[in-house]
């Protein structure tokens, strides 16, 4: 399917997500994966979530940059690394990836019945200018659900490798009653800041209609 974006630079995604990366194909961009490796920065104390947040995406863009100036090949033009990092908040406490299946059940059993935030934060860096940077996020609302269907939904092993532990595109899905603000934002890239800043950056144009 015709996409209504064509590139002008090559597009490195500093992430191993399969979501970040539907997106972007779904977009009909051609992208290569260049993750970060290694443990991620660590919240430090009253560290605003958002900063937080846009720290580890910031962290991640510039892993991405010094692989491709150590010789990761790109093709012409300087390319750009886009990068991103999800948070769950709930009561001002940043909830990352569970460490063990009880960890994700702890989780979900204090987010069921309540509203957190969701927010993810996106870098984009030019290798040859300076990024652009910024956060996004939803408030999302769980139903109140008892303990036995959450220890199922753990037993999936969806929600070991997610943020809050829990997939609102997969299995997780039925767990939000409500979401205020973007879909795509919840799942891990806000795909309108995301496209409109690509294109602010000049790494895409808007494809002739002739």
């Amino acid at each position: 399917m015709r996409s209504p974006f064509e590139h002008v630079r090559p597009l490195i995604l500093a992430s191993s997500s399969p979501r970040r990366q539907m997106f972007l194909r779904d977009q009909g961009l051609e992208f290569t994966v260049l993750a970060a490796e290694g443990p991620e920065p660590a919240p430090v104390a009253h560290e605003d979530p958002a900063a937080f947040a846009l720290r580890v995406a910031g962290h991640k863009a510039r892993y991405a940059l010094d692989r491709l100036a150590s010789g990761v090949p790109t093709a012409g033009t300087a390319p750009l690394v886009l990068a991103a990092d999800t948070i769950v908040v709930l009561d001002g406490d940043i909830l990352g990836k569970p460490s063990s299946e009880e960890h994700a059940l702890a989780m979900l059993t204090r987010l069921a019945g309540n509203t957190h935030t969701v927010v993810t934060a996106c870098c984009l860096h030019p290798a040859d200018a300076e990024p652009l940077c910024f956060a996004d996020s939803a408030r999302v609302t769980f139903a109140s659900w008892p303990e036995a269907l959450l220890r199922s939904y753990v037993a999936t092993g969806e929600p070991l490798d997610k943020a809050g532990a829990y997939g609102i595109q997969g299995k997780g899905a039925f767990l939000a009653e409500r979401i205020e603000g973007s879909w795509s934002t919840v799942v891990g890239l806000p795909m309108s800041r995301t496209m409109s800043a690509l294109l602010a950056l000049g790494a895409l144009r808007l494809r002739s209609a002739a």
